[in-house]
């Protein structure tokens, strides 16, 4: 099951299991470990005071009590200090932690904060790539469906220079669409201000050899419908199919990579004509690590393309052009544009 960035109050996701940013006691605090404990009720506090605490890196379980939630995670972040004290490996492991201890209590959803990024001072755009970074590899490995819930956009942030380039590729493509767009409009002006004789050759200006061909009742005789669906190309699921065995990928591993959940790349892989969302036809051009022609051939299969008048379409030309194919990073990128999500 695929990972989702969502914007929203993190105490009102319906999953299995929501984690807290917890402070070492366990007891609340500020920020999210506060909402999460002012939510669920006093319940959850009395079931805290029995755990004796949690280290850093670590994570330990509870219920849910008023949360719409069956349990709440707690997970214990580093305070940035500069990133020369472990602080990177100590936030991976709480996502690991976190991850495994809801996959032992047989959850199939959770929802995690950007652990660390708030009071305790973890730069956003490294706390991100921490969480991305785990909760992707988790993934791979395991069906599990994963949110990462913003609360508002000042919360998250990818990297500056990352914004920068994109933002940059974006202006020029769309200046040169704007460019072409102009030549066009003032070709097509030009030609209708031709003179009628020049636009539209009288009878007499056609050549007499050219007539046969051009009246003849066999040349207007209309096609039959069914010569016309014999010429038919492949799919999208045909073409989807073959690509992955082209690569030399699994059904799981292309799908994974995809962000796509099982069950509806089973409805793709049973259904030939099936036609999928444009952003689910991208997900798996990414995952196939299909060129820009290539993803626009298999695009052309499900009956769209690719825009440069588009901010959606422009990122995702600029990852593969680029030749990055990580779809999590991506998505962080149309996230941080307010785009649809891949996947």
């Amino acid at each position: 099951m695929p990972l989702k960035i969502i914007r929203n109050d993190i105490t009102k996701v319906k999953c299995d299991a929501i984690v807290n940013a917890a402070k070492s006691s366990l007891l609340g605090g500020g920020g999210v470990d506060g909402a999460i404990h002012k939510a669920a009720g006093r319940e959850l506090l009395a079931e805290c005071r029995k755990l004796g605490g949690c280290a850093v890196g670590q994570a330990k379980i509870t219920g849910g009590y008023r949360l719409p939630c069956r349990y709440v995670i707690h997970t214990v972040g580093p305070v940035w200090n500069g990133g020369q004290s472990g602080e990177e490996n100590l936030l991976r492991s709480c996502y690991r932690s976190s991850l495994e201890l809801a996959k032992a209590h047989g959850c199939q959803s959770v929802a995690f904060p950007l652990i660390s990024s708030g009071n305790y001072g973890y730069p956003k755009d490294r706390a991100l790539k921490a969480a991305m970074d785990e909760i992707s590899s988790f993934l791979l490995e395991n069906d599990m469906l994963v949110f990462l819930v913003i609360y508002d956009k000042d919360s998250f942030q990818i990297g500056g220079k990352l914004f920068a380039d994109i933002r940059s590729f974006i202006d020029d493509k769309y200046v040169e669409e704007r460019k072409s767009f102009l030549i066009r409009r003032n070709r097509e002006g030009e030609s209708n201000m031709l003179p009628q004789a020049a636009a539209a050759p009288s009878a007499a200006d056609i050549p007499t050899e050219a007539a046969p061909a051009a009246f003849s009742p066999a040349a207007q005789k209309p096609a039959r419908l069914e010569d016309i669906l014999q010429q038919v190309d492949e799919s999208f699921s045909q073409m989807l199919l073959r690509k992955i065995d082209e690569k030399g990928m699994t059904d799981s591993q292309c799908y994974k990579k995809a962000n796509v959940d099982r069950k509806l790349f089973s409805k793709i892989r049973s259904d030939i004509h099936y036609h999928p969302s444009k952003t689910t036809a991208l997900a798996f051009a990414v995952a196939l690590e299909l060129n820009l022609a290539e993803t626009k051939d298999m695009l052309m299969k499900a009956g769209y393309a690719l825009s440069r008048s588009s901010k959606f379409d422009l990122i995702i030309e600029y990852f593969i052009s680029a030749g990055n194919y990580d779809i999590f990073e991506i998505n962080e990128a149309l996230f941080a544009f307010d785009q649809v999500l891949l996947g």
